[in-house]
């Protein structure tokens, strides 16, 4: 007889191994079907769409693992004993096979989801999972009952967005989408909603708030929407029982009219119910508990001053759109290395936002992308209609605006008229300066905080001192507003008087940086506009062009330097412009015509004009820089005595001042005269001169 020992250990081998046997029967007809995946765990085998995955044993192990817990977090203590069963491993072998698996199934590619990451817990398998032997396999796209509108077939450059919205979901189940109007927030939220409907089993329901009024009555739309019959006038608390134990992705479109109710709405939903999502759409946040805001931003445009061809425009998801939108429908236009720079200013005029470059780009194929440059630089046309069957705040850019705008108080309507004197962007020392009427400053903070969370105003923190900015379309609304209002004359004097301060406050410091105002140049050139024009106040604008000439100068932009200071030197008299502005944009004018090639009498009459009043006032140090000038540009012109005779000026001005370095300067000029005119007594007399000025040690001329 076997001992007792023996006896049990050989039943209970004998009860192993039967278990064994029924593991192994049971994997063997154990089949796991995902999209278009079958996995088989008796071969060790996953197929897609009958093509055999090629996986490491430990990227196996793990998708087994989630697969067969799929909806369920599985921690990744459990993960790692499972894969590495008595080993001690780091967490980072766990996240490379993670990884592997993630592109072996290609995870997000279309906006299809298997791996979920829930931040400090494991990882969830999100897909449906099916079993062969049990149920009929789940068709490659399984079909679910819901209440979305239709998948966007045509979307562009918003991949990524919707994988964040995505994530930030399972994270944080409450996410508003906000941006200002056309940018296309509903078409991400729709395409979120498409991209997440396995994840939620199809309970995924559209509630679309932009064609009620502001005074609907939100809970009982939505309960509507979701088919409860309304006991009371406000529904709330039934929406809140009814939703408490279910799973699902709720969608609020278009909250922004309906702000109050609504945020009140999503607050107390998703308080009530754990397992309810729920994604926002909306011009301004909720401000509620629970909201994680996701901003979206526009679609990328080539930067400027960029060499575009047409094969690396379409890198930029702008342009790739316009250029869709402007061939849809048959339409004759193609993009070519020869107009792919205009089409990227055109999209980058459009601040990449994708209504704009819709409505744009279906009027391309009539005019031609630089004549539709040339009309942008004219006047934002509002009126160009898009797509009949788009919602009515959707057809023209003006109705996408008005939205907004008529959702505004009366003073954020003033403040934003104000603002649109502004070209590009605008510190917040200028807008208190220029927006402010009879506003204290605080109320005029709050109005701009107020304007950029409702998504009229766009604020860039990455800027050294921040800076605001108007997109181009709002800004030609909002000017029509300010025009409108009697108010505009007052905004531009202000705004020309802001600048002018500012490049005087820059032009009187000791180490002045130029740098600092060059991102301010479009507001310059604009507020010198105005000056200059019928309306305008040319004793500002003679004083604003006399200080922006260092600005200009920096920027190399002499032509139109030339311009605005002719325009000043026209105005002097009638100004009563003072010497010392006279003599600033005399001098700046001469030089600029020397600097881009015109070398002639009107170039050399502004620089003696310059000279005669450095003389009035005694600037000697002024006076020798002018005969240097005059010197050289009398060389160019081949006037050679001329050029000799303003050097003995020079002399005679130097001398008479004891100046030694100006007077060996002004010898330098003579001798290269004399050089030109074959005078060589005269420059061997003028190099002892020279020698006896400085004496021994001191160096020559």
């Amino acid at each position: 007889m076997a001992p007792r020992w023996q006896s049990n250990n050989t039943q209970s081998s004998n009860t192993m191994a039967a278990a064994g046997r029924s593991a192994q029967d049971e994997a063997a007809r154990e089949i796991l079907v995902f999209g278009p995946f079958r996995l088989d765990p008796s071969q060790r085998r996953v197929e897609r769409d009958g093509s055999p995955l090629q996986l490491s044993g430990r990227a196996f192990d793990i998708l087994l693992a989630l697969v067969r817990q799929a909806g369920n977090v599985v921690s990744k203590t459990e993960l790692m004993a499972t894969t590495w069963p008595g080993a001690a491993v780091e967490e980072n072998s766990l996240r490379v096979h993670i990884a592997a698996l993630r592109k072996a199934l290609g995870d997000g590619n279309d906006g299809v989801r298997y791996l979920s990451t829930v931040s400090g817990q494991g990882y969830c398998f999100v897909a449906a999972v099916s079993r062969p032997e049990q149920r009929q396999p789940a068709p490659t796209n399984p079909t679910y009952v819901h209440n979305l509108p239709a998948h966007p077939r045509q979307m562009v450059g918003r991949e990524q967005a919707i994988q964040d919205i995505s994530e930030r979901l399972r994270a944080q189940r409450f996410v508003t989408v906000v941006g200002p109007g056309g940018i296309g927030k509903t078409t991400v939220a729709i395409s979120a909603g498409h991209a997440l409907l396995a994840e939620f089993a199809g309970h995924v329901h559209f509630v679309g708030l932009g064609e009620t009024g502001s005074a609907a009555p939100v809970p009982a739309i939505v309960a509507s929407s979701l088919g409860l019959r309304a006991r009371s006038n406000d529904p709330t608390n039934s929406l809140a029982t009814f939703l408490r134990d279910m799973r699902m992705l709720l969608i609020l479109d278009c909250c922004e009219h309906v702000i109050e109710a609504a945020a009140a709405l999503a607050e107390r939903l998703y308080q009530a119910a754990p397992e309810l999502h729920i994604l926002a759409t909306s011009r301004e946040l909720l401000r509620v508990e629970g909201e994680f805001t996701y901003r979206l931003p526009p679609l990328p445009s080539p930067p400027e001053k960029i060499v575009l061809t047409a094969a690396n425009a379409l890198a930029y998801p702008s342009v790739k759109l316009f250029v869709e939108r402007a061939t849809a429908g048959g339409g004759e236009f193609a993009l070519t290395d020869a107009n792919a720079s205009d089409v990227g200013n055109l999209c980058r005029r459009l601040d990449g936002i994708p209504l704009a470059i819709e409505l744009t780009a279906g009027h391309v194929g009539a005019y031609g992308a630089r004549a539709m440059v040339q009309l942008l630089d004219q006047h934002l046309n509002l009126l160009w209609e898009g797509r009949r069957t788009a919602l009515p705040r959707h057809r023209t850019l003006r109705a996408t605006i008005e939205w907004s705008y008529n959702l505004l108080s009366d003073a954020e309507r003033v403040i934003l008229g104000r603002l649109s004197v502004f070209v590009g962007s605008m510190t917040l020392d200028a807008v208190r300066s220029i927006a402010a009427g009879s506003e204290d400053d605080d109320t005029i903070l709050a109005i701009i905080d107020s304007l950029v969370a409702k998504s009229m105003l766009a604020l860039n923190t990455g800027s050294q001192p921040t800076r605001y900015r108007l997109a181009d379309s709002t800004r030609a609304y909002a000017q029509e507003k300010l025009a409108a209002s009697g108010d505009s004359e007052a905004v531009a004097r202000r705004h020309a008087c802001y600048f002018l301060g500012l490049l005087e406050k820059i032009g009187d410091e000791a180490n002045r940086d130029l740098s600092t105002v060059a991102e301010e140049f479009g507001n310059v050139r604009a507020a010198l506009t105005w000056c200059f024009s019928d309306q305008g106040d040319r004793r500002a604008g003679v004083a604003l062009a006399a200080a922006s000439i260092p600005l200009f100068f920096k920027l190399s932009l002499l032509a139109e330097c030339e311009l605005w200071v002719t325009r000043a030197i026209e105005a002097l008299d009638d100004t009563n412009g003072g010497i010392r502005q006279g003599l600033v944009l005399h001098t700046a004018l001469g030089a600029a015509r020397m600097l881009t090639g015109q070398l002639d009498e009107l170039g050399a009459n502004h620089l003696r004009r310059a000279l005669e009043l450095t003389e009035r006032i005694g600037d000697i140090p002024g006076q020798i820089r002018l005969i240097d000038q005059l010197h050289l540009l009398q060389l160019f012109v081949g006037k050679y005595d001329d050029a000799f005779g303003i050097a003995k000026r020079g002399e005679a001005i130097a001398l008479a001042n004891n100046d030694s370095n100006a007077v060996a300067r002004m010898r330098v000029l003579l001798s290269i005269s004399c050089q030109y005119l074959g005078k060589f007594r005269c420059l061997s007399l003028i190099r002892r001169k020279g020698i006896a000025t400085y004496g021994p040690g001191q160096g020559r001329p």
